[in-house]
């Protein structure tokens, strides 16, 4: 007898979400997440971020129900903080701390010992998750805001292992984090002893899990094995709907032919049946009757080819569906050309506010990389090179046109009151607006999409937006510095990106902590911010 498949830790039956002012999210979504490591995958806006919140109950569905095995908790994308809380308040321990440390001090309080409860080895076991985190000890002492981006997503993760959840949701979580720290997130995926469901663009850490689900088009499909296995499927998927479509295009040609030639029989021989009417001798009510039976007759026939075409359509219709709309998917960078061995960039004996100093030369359309761990100053470089920060000593030359997209797409970028257009034209007033649609439509808003806020936008649009504000400005950029450029894409606007970047003649200078992208990118040396002396 065959075993039975292990029961979900999440299932999902029925589902419906849609925000208040009504715009639907998930409709209908039958999900079962089985034990293990498991990761969901996705176009931005497709609901993968609303899965993980309406399995931790934060968002209550508007139909359907959800159902969890054990207790969830889950590792934001974007955790909301208030810079002057202390650190311990993420980490769930200030109120036992603070009771621990009373009763250290001589406190007798019966309601200090009912807060510590059995925790008399909570501070040890902070300090131990903290480490394998990749925080220091000293961190239980400071503020939320003393932390970097990296570090409070380290600070989240030892939240996490200090309680363990059976069911662990992280969303992104490779976002913000150096590659120390991205080892330690591998690590805890590999030795996770409970089961967890990732939501992730990150190839590399897509490796280490045992299936991944792709939710599209409000149903998800599992693929066994981690992202290579994936994308190995989903390729022979593809090859093969792609097959089907030029099968189906052709039955369709032949149907619409065959119909056309049933239409020119039945038309030859209405014309032959009434020149026999005419030279026969046959009467009026006899001519008639055989007109009547010859018309049924032909609508019979026509009634079966045009059976034959609607099944050919349809065929061509589910064949189409098959076909992944993002493979479609590209972004047609513009820029000028920097021929090569031209000065770009040069720092003159330059130290950054962080305290780290800089010795960069950028010539010609070089592909710069800037690495180092959190806090080492990679942000702070681009904003000095981009002239929004003055560098603590010394100097920046940039002898080109700069274009800076930010980490964060902030109000910098992208005014939320402005549609897209009016955004782009802010940075490029004397565009005629008809060039300038014609050039969003290369960045994937064509028609209303390009009259929309951009506060309305996705993510992955926002991203899109932002990018074509930056590189259609006048003068176009012929040095683009990208701040961690990858985080929160999805895998079909990364692979735009990528393939955008490939096509872009101008100098780039790229932070990015995600080792595939700068493969991808192709790019030609590594500055390292974290090494004793920062290489040019």
């Amino acid at each position: 007898m065959p075993s039975s498949p292990p029961p979900s830790v999440l299932a999902f039956a029925g589902v419906s979400f849609a925000w208040p002012d009504g715009t639907p999210v998930l409709d209908g979504l039958d999900l079962l997440v089985p034990p293990g490591r498991s990761a969901l995958v996705g176009t931005n806006g497709s609901g993968k971020t609303t899965v993980l919140r309406l399995a931790t109950g934060e968002l209550a569905p508007t139909a359907g129900h959800v159902t969890a095995r054990g207790r969830v908790d889950v590792l934001r994308q974007d955790l909301a903080l208030d810079v002057d809380r202390p650190v311990t308040d993420l980490l769930g321990v200030t109120g036992r701390l603070l009771a621990l440390r009373a009763i250290e001090a001589g406190s007798v309080d019966p309601a200090d010992y009912d807060t510590v409860g059995d925790d008399w080895d909570l501070e040890e076991r902070a300090t131990a998750a903290l480490a394998r985190a990749g925080l220091p000890h000293d961190v239980l002492g400071r503020q939320l805001g003393q932390l970097s981006g990296g570090e409070v997503v380290q600070l989240g993760l030892a939240r996490l292992l200090l309680d363990p959840p059976d069911v662990l949701l992280l969303d992104e979580p490779t976002n913000n984090l150096d590659a120390d720290a991205r080892a330690r997130l591998v690590d805890l995926v590999d030795t996770w002893s409970g089961s967890l469901l990732v939501v992730s663009h990150d190839r590399d850490l897509l490796e280490h899990v045992d299936r991944i689900g792709d939710l599209r088009d409000g149903t998800v499909r599992w693929y066994g094995g981690g992202f290579t296995a994936y994308a190995e499927q989903v390729a022979a998927e593809q090859e093969a709907a792609e097959q089907a479509v030029v099968s189906a295009r052709a039955d369709v040609r032949r149907q619409r032919a065959d119909r056309a030639e049933a239409e020119r029989l039945v038309a030859q021989r209405r014309r032959q049946g009434a020149r026999n009417a005419v030279t026969s001798s046959m009467g009026k009510g006899a001519q008639h009757f055989w007109q009547n039976r010859s018309e049924k007759h032909a609508s019979r026939y026509r009634a079966l080819h045009d059976d034959r075409l609607d099944a050919a359509r349809q065929r061509l219709d589910a064949a189409e569906d098959r076909l992944r709309v993002d493979r479609e998917v590209r972004i047609d960078l513009p820029g000028t050309a920097v021929p090569r061995g031209r000065r770009v960039l040069e720092t003159h004996d330059l130290v950054l506010r962080t305290g780290a100093a800089v010795d960069l030369e950028v010539a010609g359309p070089d592909r710069v990389a800037v690495v180092g761990p959190n806090g080492s100053g990679k942000t702070t470089l681009l904003h000095t090179v981009a002239g929004l920060l003055a560098p603590a000593a010394g100097s920046v030359e940039v002898h080109v046109p700069v274009g800076l997209l930010p980490q964060r797409i902030d109000a910098t970028v992208l005014d939320d009151d402005l549609t897209v257009v009016d955004n782009v034209r802010a940075r490029a007033p004397e565009a005629e607006p008809r060039v300038v649609r014609a050039a969003l439509a290369r960045f994937l808003f064509r028609g209303e999409r390009a009259e929309r806020p951009a506060g309305t936008l996705s993510g992955g649009e926002r991203f899109r937006a932002a990018l074509a504000v930056v590189l259609l400005a006048e003068p176009a950029p012929q040095l683009l510095l990208l701040d961690e450029p990858t985080n929160n894409l999805d895998l079909a606007s990364y692979d735009a990106l990528v393939s955008a970047l490939s096509s872009y003649a101008g100098a780039l200078v790229v932070v990015s902590h995600d080792p595939a992208f700068l493969r991808d990118v192709g790019v030609d040396r590594v500055v390292d911010l974290g090494a004793e002396e920062a290489p040019g």
